[in-house]
């Protein structure tokens, strides 16, 4: 009885060398593996792509006005107190915003509800989207900091459509003063000196926006009595809360009963003006 015992083990020890040249012979695909990894590599070319397509989107691309007659009058708009403030955030300088920097600020003594720049990035949407500027009657817009600091964004710029881009491109203009197009000395966006009187023309009707205002207007019919060989500016507070207040307008008037933001009131006067002048 001992030795069958014996010759079975000794058939398992025979025998498990089969087993494992079995499990090696399984055990070859890491080869493949590597072949796989290989060809693989290449695949984050498409990076550079992406690339170039922000550039161009913070560049920004001209649109032609189909519209070129000087002689034609012309809007400008004027958002005051814009929340455009650049902080050492970390190891990183950033544009401020409630959303992002609550806590940053707070430990500052700051009010987050007061660093709304996606106020600004609607409002310059809400204008440079219009018909009015695709007709080429928008002449310039300026932008005011609540810090003082003021900017030229011209009316052929194409302002990226995302928030964190549009920070992006407020955060290199504050900090290198101007945004060139690629490949053209013209600068689509930049900082200049004060006042901002000294850009507006002479014959110009200078308006400012208020819901506090008693003075109520329907937008369709105050634009209806306005000269049309007039210049119109609008000023618009792009500020949460508050109201504006500049020495330069003539006018202070309110379009609705109701509190706007003050995207929707560039959508009310631009499309007032858009039915005065016949533009579709």
């Amino acid at each position: 009885m001992t030795r069958p015992f014996g010759v079975k083990g000794r058939k398992r020890k025979h025998g498990q060398p089969k087993y494992d040249a079995a499990e090696e012979e399984h055990q070859q695909p890491p080869p493949k593996k590597a072949v796989v990894e290989e060809k693989e590599e290449p695949e984050p070319e498409p990076e550079p792509e992406t690339a170039s397509a922000e550039e161009d989107e913070l560049s920004g691309i001209p649109i032609a006005p189909s519209e070129k007659d000087s002689n034609k009058p012309n809007v400008i708009f004027i958002l005051e107190k814009a929340s455009l403030e650049v902080a050492k955030v970390g190891k990183t300088y950033q544009l401020l915003n409630s959303d992002d920097h609550a806590n940053f600020l707070r430990k500052n003594n700051k009010n987050p509800g007061d660093y709304r720049p996606d106020i600004t990035h609607q409002s310059l949407l809400s204008i440079l989207d219009s018909p009015l500027n695709k007709a080429g009657r928008l002449r310039t817009v300026y932008i005011r900091t609540e810090k003082g600091v003021l900017i030229e964004v011209k009316p052929f710029v194409r302002i990226p459509r995302t928030f964190k881009r549009f920070a992006g491109v407020m955060l290199e203009l504050l900090q290198k003063l101007s945004i060139s197009a690629v490949g053209k000395r013209e600068k689509l966006l930049r900082t200049i000196k004060n006042p901002v009187t000294q850009y507006l023309p002479v014959n110009s009707r200078k308006i400012g926006l208020s819901y506090s205002s008693e003075k109520l207007v329907d937008m369709d019919d105050y634009v209806s009595t306005i000269s049309s060989n007039v210049d119109l500016v609008f000023v618009v507070g792009a500020m949460a809360h508050g109201k504006i207040e500049t020495d330069y307008t003539e006018d202070y008037i309110a379009i609705s009963g109701y509190p706007l933001s003050a995207a929707y009131c560039i959508t009310r006067i631009t499309g007032a003006l858009e039915r005065k002048w016949k533009i579709l």
